[in-house]
């Protein structure tokens, strides 16, 4: 029987710090201001963008996958100050066996503070108790500690390693750890969680 809850479409999410509303055009500025360091873009393929033209090529990128169907991308706005703090969302929809990946990135002033792990959270929870989802990926950098670290840290279980699976923008190839969540594992990860937020 197919579960037609699995069919992820633009949508607000609201947490106590972020809410996580479709990303359009209209977050390009907000995107630029946050966006400068170039530590952000280290383990991506692209630089930090430099002028309004780059952070609207970088989303209408986002808003491309979207259209085909790969990808939901979401603007996290930081509910303490309103601001773009960053983008997270889901990615390599696979609506056959119901699972996703949760790709993120957040602002130097946003990072530490509680909100990545509130958007994984937010993210994880409606991906398996509104979508059905079996599966939920994380897909990182093996020489990214810091995201290795977070993301170990909320429970996930690393499943494997990629070699070579993508070409770095410095020409290296870059190794990825697949970490993953599963509808099984989601009530631990929940408390899990729940118990970071609390503090």
């Amino acid at each position: 029987m197919v579960d037609n809850r699995f069919d992820p479409r633009p949508m607000t999410l609201q947490g106590n710090l972020v809410r996580l509303e479709p990303l359009t055009l209209d977050h390009a500025a907000g995107l630029l201001d946050i966006a400068q360091d170039e530590s952000i873009w280290q383990f991506f393929l692209m630089d930090a963008p430099r002028v309004i033209a780059e952070a609207e090529e970088w989303i209408k990128g986002r808003l491309s996958d979207q259209e085909a169907g790969h990808r939901l991308p979401f603007a996290v706005i930081s509910l303490a100050d309103g601001k773009f703090a960053g983008s997270t969302g889901y990615a390599e929809i696979n609506r056959t066996n119901r699972t996703i990946a949760i790709a993120s990135w957040y602002g130097i002033e946003y990072q530490r503070t509680g909100v990545n792990t509130e958007c994984k959270y937010i993210l994880l929870k409606h991906a398996f108790e509104e979508m059905g989802a079996y599966r939920v990926s994380l897909n990182v950098d093996v020489k990214n500690m810091r995201s290795r670290r977070a993301v170990e840290r909320i429970g996930g279980v690393q499943e494997g390693l990629l070699r070579k699976q993508r070409i770095r923008k410095d020409g290296t190839h870059r190794d990825t750890v697949i970490y993953g969540f599963t509808d099984d594992d989601w009530p631990k990860t929940k408390e899990r969680l729940e118990g970071f937020m609390r503090r």
